[in-house]
């Protein structure tokens, strides 16, 4: 028998505003879930709640001797990703989703989801699971209500944002909040009240992961993973806050946030924007190979900035832990990341040791002899499959790492002085290049790109557009997205953080990488770094502004003369191949395109008419 509107009421706590409670007698209503449970964050409940799970089959409970208070779960082989064909944006207007988004009609879309949600909790406890994105009361911050049947969905949602009684208080203090409803798809009574046993891992073969950004509503159905489920991260982090950040004029995007400090002790601090597969993990925890450079972590996948009173952008990271791949972490590629995950750790999907413990492929260089795979099968290197999924994750306290930085919660933001644009390309784009305004670094965001296989490397029809690292992310439509960007560039002026492109994946003619990447790109940020303060000049080029050889950091790296030509080189013929692509990729947005973008090609064309 579900719970009814007067049960939710008696057992709301006291400071949960009667709109609130109202809601989610709502959504009780709609879903009928057996109880209702309001989640406070404390750590007697997450304890509570793990050994449900471990009793559930849904946790195993790793060797306390080795990874204390952490546990690994295994999903289903149909849930283990996000799911991008099944992602919508329920804008009023189809044109407003724009080309690079799903879009499907908001009302048919409610009546859609009411079907699967009716009754989708019969038998099971809904949690209501208030959370802030950001620290508690900062001007940047933004608080939220996910409903959820997963306590799975819980348990993350404690790391990765503030959860719990205190995020609460501020909504029944009056402060703005964001509806989510989240449900694996997976009732265990049936409309005639038959009831079915759980299973360790429930989910449903449909899923829908909408987004409705004229009411600022997330409904996701049938997934237990990830975006899919935890609905403060990509869903609300950058689907609806693009749209918030939009309309209130702020910026919500998928970047990480570093802090660096020079040898004078001088502080910046750096927003990067990459796709995936393009170092952004190894960047937010790097460690430099040059003396006297320290970086610190602020976040490692999404920023809000939003300008400041001294017309500064400032950037927050609104999450409160990393939800990082497994597969390649390792004491070579990021030793910070690794031994962050020494304790209190969620691991999803990777393999289990025979003493309980975690592994993954990458992360050593010989594999131990036998494993239980990521599906619960027995395991060993003479096996044709991964032991860990390629999309396995780790779900940990973001100051679990070494490198969090002092000012990683500090609710004001830190100020933005340089902005990074990278893909993974093996020819064209230099090591660095500074941008000649925020402009033309706008065109360079909105064209970012990656080689998709190594197979088509250096094909110039091979690219994949990332816009800004958020064609999967962005709210509403793209070219819109890039005007907003023009807008607040037009905002801060002469306050505008410098913007770069960088590209660490550059190849020679036999395929091999140029650059040896990792700590050493710290010496490409040291020169954009002094170009900030005006240390050093730079030569104009077809693209932007490129280093004078003698002004970047290269001592005790083994590059050859041609190698560094290599790294800088443009061919005006490749880049007029390049630009007639980016014309063609701009048409599908038409006259939505900004008009600026259109001019910031056309002086491209100029320039590489020049170059030639």
């Amino acid at each position: 028998m579900s719970v009814d509107s007067i049960q939710i009421a008696e057992t709301a706590p006291a400071d949960a505003p009667e709109a609130l409670v109202r809601w989610v007698a709502g959504v009780a209503e709609l879903t009928q879930p057996d109880e209702i449970y309001w989640c406070d964050g404390s750590e007697a409940e997450r304890d509570r709640l793990y050994q449900q799970m471990v009793d559930a089959g849904t946790l195993i409970k790793l060797n306390p001797d080795k990874r204390p208070n952490s546990y690994l779960a295994r999903s289903t082989p149909s849930d283990v990703a996000r799911v991008e064909s099944r992602t919508f944006i329920c804008s009023e207007r189809e044109q407003d989703a724009g080309p690079t988004n799903n879009w499907a009609e908001p009302s048919q879309m409610k009546q859609t989801l009411a079907t699967f949600f009716d009754g989708c909790m019969r038998g099971r406890t809904m949690y209501v699971v208030p959370f802030s994105m950001g620290p508690l009361g900062g001007n940047i911050s933004k608080l939220g209500i996910e409903i959820t049947d997963s306590p799975y969905v819980v348990v993350n949602m404690r790391i990765m944002t503030r959860m719990g009684a205190e995020p609460l208080a501020h909504i029944g203090a009056g402060e703005y909040w964001v509806p989510a409803v989240h449900s694996v798809g997976y009732p265990l009574v049936d409309i005639n009240g038959n009831r079915r046993p759980d299973v360790p891992w429930p989910c449903n073969d449909e899923k829908y992961i909408t987004h409705f950004p004229e009411t600022r509503e997330i409904w996701s159905f049938g997934s237990g993973y990830g975006g899919n489920a935890l609905l403060g991260k990509k869903c609300y982090a950058l689907r609806i806050a693009s749209v918030l950040a939009r309309d209130e004029g702020w910026l919500a995007e998928h970047m990480l946030i570093l802090k660096i400090t020079g040898p004078d002790d001088r502080t910046y601090h750096l927003t990067a924007a990459f796709p995936s597969a393009c170092g952004k993990t190894n960047l937010a925890m790097l460690r430099p190979t040059i003396p006297g450079w320290k970086v610190e972590t602020i976040g490692d996948d999404i920023a809000w900035m939003r300008p400041g009173a001294d017309g500064r952008l400032y950037a927050i990271n609104p999450e409160a832990g990393f939800f990082g791949v497994a597969p390649g972490t390792s004491e070579a590629t990021n030793p910070t990341a690794l031994h962050a995950l020494d304790h209190d750790t969620i691991f999803t999907n990777v393999a289990l040791t025979d003493d309980g413990d975690i592994w993954w492929e990458g992360m050593t260089d010989e594999p131990p002899a036998h494993l239980i795979d990521w599906q619960g099968n027995d395991w060993t290197p003479d096996s044709p499959t991964k032991a860990a999924h390629p999309n396995s994750r780790f779900t940990v306290r973001a100051d679990q790492a070494s490198s969090i930085a002092d000012e990683w919660e500090d609710p004001a933001g830190v100020p933005i002085d340089v902005i990074l644009f990278g893909g993974r390309r093996a020819h064209n784009v230099p090591l660095i290049t500074e941008t000649y305004d925020w402009r033309q670094g706008v065109f360079v965001g909105a064209t970012v790109s990656s080689e998709q296989t190594a197979a088509a490397e250096g094909a110039v029809g091979s690219l994949r557009r990332d816009p800004f690292a958020m064609l999967p992310f962005c709210g509403y439509n793209m070219a819109d997205y890039w005007a907003h960007w023009l807008r607040v560039g037009e905002t801060l002026g002469e306050h505008a953080p410098r913007v770069f492109q960088v590209n660490w994946f550059r190849k020679d003619d036999d395929g091999r990488f140029l650059w040896p990447g990792f700590g050493d790109n710290a010496r490409a940020i040291e020169w954009a770094l002094r170009r900030v303060n005006g240390e050093v000049d730079a030569d104009d080029s077809l693209n932007g502004r490129l280093p004078r050889r003698e002004d970047l950091n290269l001592d005790g790296l083994d590059l050859t003369d041609e190698q560094l030509d290599e790294l800088f080189a443009l061919d005006p013929a490749a880049w007029a191949a390049e630009a007639d692509l980016t014309e063609e990729y701009f048409a599908q947005f038409g006259d939505r395109l900004p008009a600026a973008l259109t001019e910031e090609l056309e002086a491209l064309r100029r320039r590489i008419a020049e170059a030639s």
